[in-house]
């Protein structure tokens, strides 16, 4: 195989590697809650297209968006952009603590 052959090749793999990454499918409104602090929230489940459900909370006014808690530091500030990240994550250890806090804090 030529060279051109070869860079073509390996553009092909780089770019169907991309197109493989977990997406978010749909998101869905699931209840408002307060903290223990009186702090309102939103919370939210994701789905994406491997298969998972991640929870993601509304904060400020839906101005930020978290996986899982406010506290978890994985935050952005679109929707599209925190459900985007969450499915990106390939913890499924962390994701279970992330929403075994996320339904605690709504009860």
């Amino acid at each position: 195989m030529n060279i051109p052959g070869k860079i073509a090749l390996a553009a092909l793999l780089l770019i169907s590697a991309g197109s493989h990454a977990a997406r978010p499918t749909s998101i869905v409104f699931e209840t408002l809650a307060e903290t223990g602090e009186g702090t309102p929230y939103a919370l939210f489940s994701v789905k994406c297209n491997d298969g998972r459900s991640v929870r993601l909370t509304a904060w400020e006014n839906r101005r930020k968006w978290c996986i899982g808690d406010n506290d978890s530091g994985d935050c952005a500030r679109k929707q599209i952009s925190a459900a985007k990240a969450a499915c990106m994550e390939t913890s499924g250890a962390a994701q279970t603590a992330q929403l075994e806090r996320s339904v605690a804090y709504s009860r």
